[in-house]
């Protein structure tokens, strides 16, 4: 038996063979795991993700550095749900923040950095200081 991301992307291949789009990127997370939610108050990103045991959340922290330049610091998921989109869900979310707000921001997480690499189509990159 394939283990459950395996079985994830054979699934999400042959429903794009199929001309079918290819369903979520959280395979084997529950819908509500899909949404993200801006925390303000606190200066982050949060989906929450529930495993069978205690609720847990996925994060990407951010700062202001001034009132229109932001540095986005951290994202941390929990061991059981790297790999399932989460991580750019949550960068995802706070690059459209940065292009929505027109801010400019300084990018301290590896993880972000690959992501704005890896989506140039975006146009992330323009809002970007070193």
């Amino acid at each position: 038996m394939l283990p459950r991301n395996c079985l994830c992307n054979l699934r999400r291949a042959q429903r794009l063979a199929a001309g079918k789009p290819s369903g979520s990127q959280f395979c084997g997370l529950s819908a509500e795991a899909k949404r993200v939610v801006h925390d303000r108050q606190q200066r982050r990103f949060v989906v929450r993700l529930d495993g069978g045991g205690p609720e847990r959340s996925a994060v990407l922290s951010y700062a202001y550095r001034t009132d229109r330049h932001v540095q986005l610091l951290s994202t941390v998921v929990p061991e059981p749900f790297r790999g399932k989109g989460v991580a750019a869900q949550l960068a995802k979310a706070a690059l459209d923040f940065v292009v929505e707000e027109q801010l400019k921001a300084t990018v301290s997480c590896w993880y972000i950095q690959k992501y704005v690499k890896e989506n140039p189509h975006h146009g992330y990159q323009a809002y970007i200081e070193d």
